[in-house]
């Protein structure tokens, strides 16, 4: 006989209260806590678990397979090799994902990720990063989009949903205002109700909207004096009730601070409970049920909110197991896509790239570009198959290697450049630098700065002598070109003395042959910055931060000082170039800039109203002699309204043949536009007139049109 919640035609909502109805107490409980199961030196591997982030067992008396999550951020995570041999696709980063402003791409990279985690055997990934990038140092940003909140939602839930469709649940996270990892244990996010609302929480809204995520996770931070993981302003009001989330609420590992407190604040799962001091949510949390002091329901909630995830997906019905084939070979090749789609062409002094094939003689230097691309350190940390690693940094007690991706940019130029000659220098040698770049018809120096979870960096500047190794580059050779491989913005004191400069961010299993793709031409760039880069950190709404000597940035570390405030209301919802606008400051490259290697044109631009929706249209031509795409920024704000800055409520990717013009449709976004009123919970647009702007970035006139707007309210 069919149980009732093996019967498909009903919804997830009923499915999952029919097997709560059967579970017993102790089934319920071992859903609620659980220990990371990466097992530390000398432990033994927690029975069922494949070795990853957590395993929660499987009921198997009623057909409910076993709970794997694995990190996911760059793909399927085998953080410390736990599961030995067990390789991945590396995808871009996540801000080169966000560099590509193309939904579909992010769909894509998403979609594959879900296949490979559900080969292996898991069900549950913790990917979705979105978190605004306020802090241009964070050790995290690579794993995150964009500084923008409609940007980063929109390519979050895009994301997502290519996960969710492979019967594998993902998170969103570090909701909320995880910014920074230097002292991210003990850190307070400070910043009003209605400038979270129009920026961080807007970003997490749209993400959790397009996506519809089976889970969030809280960072390890709090917000407004409030541990994210017990906030229940934020868990309960805002997500549960007022966004109307269906999903349940995970800590992050090592996050969890109480029981009572926790569990009616909304938080759904103690994860990693082992680093934490005590099993919340183990037996204190059957005692605070037996009591009274959380209610038999609560808890009931708590376990149906995951099933509920778990059936919406289909990973109930279409359970994963661990040893399916997969194509790495095609995988790859979606990585690559994904790379050349985001890679962003910053300076292209006289149309110096693309690079003329079959040149008598190239010269690259420095980045370990014979052995491969670099990658970001952490949880999200990839092992692809035969990686080259350096020592990195020690999280959370497990080794953290610097890890290069074997796609190699010295080998993919051999192969797409044609060139007679093609010499390699590792960067060390300043003197042999010279001597060998001015006999060079062009030289390709290979910069890095290395992000990794747990740190930030000092600042924006290069380290290890690379601003000395490009200067002494580009001092013997004009024909110049740098290639950065970053978490975040540089600084480049030597701009003006190179010809060519490529941001490359982490770019994956495939980033030596789409790096190759671009500077040869095979490849016409498209990518536009997601972040501002700044001339230096004294642009920043806080050219210092605190050193992290004083403070602890890790669970499970000795706690040093006490919690610390930063105080994110200097810029408000004013982050990245909204804050350089209202500044007045003039950056190194703009949010939304990039080149190509052909040129567009837009006229026509038509704003329409319709009751709440709002719609634009822009004629688009391609005016060059390549094909190529170009993205389609639409700005926004109310006129006439002190303080108001420039916000971007749309945007368009398209691909135009030479010569090709086309007519785009671009959703905007009204809640860009909006205020959101703390008191009424209402997002409010008021009546009157608008300015929108279409353009290249943040810093373009564009072509720009006066809408006069009606009044709405939303929640």
């Amino acid at each position: 006989m069919t149980s009732r919640w093996q019967d498909r035609t009903r919804s997830a909502d009923q499915r999952a209260q029919s097997v709560v109805e059967q579970m017993t107490m102790d089934e319920k409980m071992r859903w609620l806590s659980g220990p990371m199961a990466i097992p530390a030196p000398g432990e033994a591997r927690i029975p069922g678990a494949l070795g990853s982030a957590a395993c929660y067992p499987a009921i198997e008396r009623l057909g409910i397979p076993a709970m794997q999550q694995s990190d996911a951020s760059l793909g399927v995570g085998n953080l410390a090799n736990v599961r030995p041999g067990d390789n991945a696709t590396a995808l871009p980063s996540s801000l080169l994902l966000g560099a590509g402003f193309d939904p579909a791409m992010a769909e894509t990279t998403g979609n594959m990720l879900g296949r490979e985690a559900h080969a292996k055997g898991f069900n549950v990934q913790l990917a979705g990063g979105a978190n605004l990038i306020r802090e241009p140092r964070g050790g995290r940003n690579f794993e995150y989009i964009a500084e923008d909140p409609l940007l980063t939602g929109i390519i979050a839930g895009h994301a997502v949903k290519g996960i969710q469709s492979q019967h594998v649940v993902s998170t969103v996270k570090h909701f909320a205002l995880n910014a920074q990892e230097t002292g991210r244990v003990l850190v307070s996010s400070d910043l009003d109700e209605q400038a979270m609302q129009q920026s961080d929480l807007l970003a997490f809204r749209i993400a959790i909207e397009l996506g519809e995520p089976g889970a969030v996770m809280p960072g390890y931070n709090l917000v407004n004096g409030e541990w994210a993981s017990e906030n229940h302003h934020l868990l309960q009001q805002v997500l549960k009730t007022e966004w109307g989330f269906k999903g349940w609420v995970m800590s992050d590992w090592g996050a969890t601070h109480s029981t009572e407190k926790a569990a009616l604040a909304g938080l759904d799962v103690q994860s990693g409970s082992n680093m934490d001091p005590e099993p919340f949510f183990g037996e204190p949390l059957r005692r605070a049920v037996e009591q009274g002091r959380v209610p038999a329901e609560r808890l009931d909630e708590m376990v149906r909110r995951q099933l509920r995830s778990l059936f919406a997906v289909g990973a109930i019905d279409f359970p994963a197991r661990p040893g399916v084939p997969i194509d790495y070979t095609a995988h790859r090749l979606i990585a690559q896509r994904a790379a050349e789609n985001g890679l962003v062409l910053l300076k292209n002094h006289a149309g110096c790239l693309p690079l003329a094939l079959n040149l008598p003689r190239l010269l690259v230097i420095g980045g370990h570009a014979d052995q491969g691309v670099l990658s970001g350190g952490g949880s999200s940390s990839v092992t692809p198959i035969g990686h080259y690693a350096e020592q990195g940094a020690a999280i959370m007690g497990v080794a953290v290697p610097k890890v290069y991706h074997p796609s190699s940019p010295l080998h993919a130029i051999r192969c797409q450049s044609g060139a007679a000659r093609v010499d390699y220098l590792d960067g060390s040698d300043h003197a042999a630098i010279a001597s060998q770049a001015a006999g060079a018809d062009a030289v390709i120096v290979f910069v890095e700065s290395w992000n990794t979870e747990g740190q930030d960096l000092p600042d924006l500047a290069l380290q290890d002598q690379q601003d000395r190794l490009i200067s002494a580059a580009a001092s013997a050779n004009p024909h110049t070109i740098v290639v950065i491989e970053s978490g975040g913005p540089v600084k480049m004191p030597w701009l003006e003395q190179v010809s060519g400069v490529l941001a490359a961010f982490y770019p994956g299993s495939g980033g030596g042959e789409a790096i190759a793709g671009v500077l040869f031409g095979r490849v016409n760039p498209s990518g536009r910055l997601p972040v501002t880069f700044p001339r230096d950190e004294n642009q920043l709404p806080r050219p210092a931060m605190i050193d992290p000597s004083v403070t602890t940035s890790n669970p499970g570390e000795p706690l040093r000082g006490g919690v610390f405030h930063v105080d994110y209301n200097i810029e408000g919802a004013d982050v990245g170039y909204r804050w350089f606008e209202r500044q007045r400051l003039s950056p190194l490259f703009p949010f939304g800039y990039g080149l190509s290697y052909t040129t567009f044109s837009a006229d026509s631009l038509q704003i329409t109203q319709q009751d709440d929706q709002l719609h634009a249209s822009v004629v688009v031509k391609n005016s060059g002699e390549r094909a190529g795409a170009t993205v389609a920024q639409l700005y926004g704000r109310r006129t006439g309204e002190p303080g108001q800055t420039w916000r971007l409520v749309g945007f368009h990717k398209v691909m135009l043949e030479a010569g090709e013009q086309r007519t785009i449709p671009i959703g905007i976004e009204s809640r860009c536009l909006a205020v959101f009123d703390p008191a009424s919970r209402y997002w409010q647009l008021a009546a009157g007139d608008y300015q929108f702007r279409l353009a290249d970035h943040a810093l373009d006139d564009g072509i720009s049109q006066t809408v006069t707007l009606s009044a709405w309210r939303s929640h």
